[in-house]
């Protein structure tokens, strides 16, 4: 099989982004997985190398490819500080790795963290990546899957409040999100296995006794889905499906708030939780941490969430791009 080309977007610059993408690069078998296209400033990276003692010959690699964005230098950035000009610049780098793709120069995009707070102080319309990607890839609602050792979670609701989410359990929704998920599944070449949906109240609310979602949303949904020939079951209580799937019960859990399904993954690994974002014309998967301002810029930051990213998308990506 030949290797994908990833590429890799260092998030934002005041952040720990630069920084984990050259220490998961620095290592070996991760070069070998695939071959690479940075999207950043190379001055950004050069400088990242020396904070972590990496010597600058890491891009001399015949598997890294800088494509230099220079419109921030070092001297223009502060670690660990907001930034309107930071968060133009990491969207700058999303934006000519989404382009890349799409036009068929990378497989699949890997993403270093951004930060909200300098999205919207660079006056960057959008609230996170998912929602740069949705827009740039002309996908109205993108899936999130969140996977850890095979424990695979999409969410019916991202980034809402609870009382918005538990709105959002209806019968249509659920019917639309399974079947949008079995197809992204069929995409990363996940095609046997049963789709457990989450249940909302606890116990799944034992039969209305407390909270009717489960009555009148999740059970009539999952139903009329089997009857299509879906492989779903459903409601699962949420205190064990969770366990279930990592014992390999089920191929996926489709939770159905966001903390539900974060909770989960995160506590069972927490730095190898990634976030892949499907649904699209192009697949990408990112480190689910944030940018971490504590510690930016002190060669502190942990690359293993970032080797996992890149990991899951070499893994993927040949199946992806041959299920298109």
């Amino acid at each position: 099989m030949n290797k994908p080309t990833l590429a890799i977007t260092i998030g934002d610059p005041a952040g720990i982004g630069p920084e984990i993408t050259v220490k998961a690069l620095n290592h070996q078998e991760i070069r070998e997985k695939a071959f690479y296209k940075v999207y950043g400033s190379l001055s950004l990276l050069q400088e990242a190398c020396t904070l972590c003692h990496i010597p600058l010959s890491l891009f001399e690699s015949p598997h890294i490819q800088i494509v230099d964005i220079p419109t921030l230098s070092p001297g223009d950035v502060v670690k660990g500080r907001v930034n309107g000009d930071c968060g133009k610049a990491a969207y700058n780098y999303i934006e000519a790795a989404i382009q890349d793709t799409m036009a068929g120069k990378a497989d699949a995009v890997v993403t270093a963290p951004i930060n909200k707070e300098s999205l919207k102080a660079g006056k960057v319309n959008f609230i996170g990546h998912t929602e740069i990607f949705g827009t740039l890839t002309h996908t109205p609602d993108p899936l999130t899957l969140f996977e850890v050792k095979g424990l695979r979670v999409f969410f019916l609701s991202r980034h809402v409040s609870l009382q918005q989410a538990c709105h959002l359990v209806t019968k249509e929704r659920i019917i639309d999100y399974v079947q949008a998920c079995t197809k992204a599944l069929r995409q990363l070449g996940v095609t046997e296995g049963t789709m457990a949906v989450a249940g909302l109240n606890p116990h799944s609310g034992e039969h209305g006794l407390f909270g009717t979602e489960e009555v009148q949303a999740i059970a009539p949904a999952v139903e009329e889905l089997q009857q299509q020939g879906y492989a779903v079951v459903g409601p699962v209580s949420a205190d064990s499906v969770f366990y279930q799937a990592l014992q390999g019960k089920y191929n996926s859990v489709l939770s159905l708030y966001h903390d539900q399904g974060h909770i989960a993954t995160k506590t069972y690994d927490f730095e190898r939780t990634i976030s892949i974002t499907c649904g699209m014309p192009i697949l990408r998967t990112s480190v689910d941490h944030g940018t971490a301002f504590d510690i930016a810029g002190k060669n502190l930051a942990s690359e293993i969430s970032m080797m996992e990213a890149i990991s899951v998308a070499a893994k993927y990506a040949p199946c992806w791009t041959k299920a298109l």
